[in-house]
């Protein structure tokens, strides 16, 4: 009985020590993927550390991919970009030596919604293998605002992305939408409407100016959505104005009674003299 109770002790410690085991085994594992959000328009950065995963490596060869094809390299001095990605990527080399593959991903496009991974390519006694370092999901949502603005001011409707192409409209008592500005059309792009560098600036704002603004990409998709109020400024200097003038008229009756007062006081005197 006595040996019975010592090998189920030894059992117990034995399943013990494999759970220890597992635990930490677990903990060395690459976790899950990171979430990043990002603005539509704006810089991403889906961040990379390879000297946690690897020692000193002869040539930095980093390898970005999503679960469909690649989508950057960078081997030394030689890059390639996928052309969907053209002029948007890049991971900085003075930073790569030091440990940092972190990508950079400019002007994020709806399009580039997804799972991105990182690898070290290394080349080991003439095999190369590559090495996992992280996981990056990437999510994108557009712009949101509301203002309220005064009649005769100017709306600046920034476009974010050198991918907007149209500026629609809906009135506050409206379901229909108009186009108010088309990239690279005249015809639509008259009246009161201006476009400078990056923005689209609607001139002297009216009271039926006031609804709902959106700058859509070139897939339809909203980039930004403005909720505008105008207001009548004039009313709003009406009301100061009718706001003073009980001042002025306390004064007056203030002056009357005065006026009033003395007379009382001095008519005995007037009719002793007289």
């Amino acid at each position: 009985m006595k040996m019975h109770g010592i090998d189920r002790d030894r059992h117990v410690i034995h399943l013990h020590c494999l759970w220890i085991v597992g635990c930490v085994a677990s903990s060395s594992l690459p976790s899950g993927p990171l979430s990043i959000s990002s603005p539509v328009g704006s810089q991403a950065i889906l961040p990379c550390k390879w000297k946690s995963q690897l020692d000193n490596v002869p040539v930095c060869h980093i390898l970005w991919q999503t679960p469909d094809a690649p989508v950057f390299e960078q081997n030394g001095e030689q890059r390639w970009q996928a052309s969907e990605f053209e002029g948007r990527l890049e991971v900085p080399g003075e930073k790569l030596w030091e440990g940092d593959c972190s990508l950079i991903l400019r002007d994020v496009q709806f399009g580039d919604v997804g799972l991105y991974e990182s690898f070290m390519v290394v080349d080991r006694k003439r095999r190369k293998r590559r090495v996992f370092i992280q996981s990056v999901h990437l999510s994108v949502y557009d712009h949101k605002s509301k203002l309220s603005m005064g009649m005769g001011e100017d709306l600046v409707l920034t476009l974010h992305t050198p991918q907007a192409m149209r500026v629609v409209f809906q009135g506050r008592n409206s379901t229909e939408w108009k186009v108010l500005w088309m990239r690279g059309d005249g015809k639509v792009n008259g009246g009161r409407l201006e476009e400078a560098e990056g923005v689209v600036v609607l001139r002297g704002l009216r009271l039926d100016n006031s609804g709902t603004y959106k700058v859509l990409d070139s897939h339809g998709l909203s980039v930004s959505t403005v909720k505008l109020t105008v207001e009548e400024v004039a009313k709003t200097q009406k009301i100061i104005h009718i706001q003073d003038k009980p001042v002025g008229k306390s004064t007056v009756y203030r002056s009357s009674s005065l006026l009033i007062v003395f007379v009382l006081l001095i008519s005995p005197l007037i009719q002793h003299l007289v």
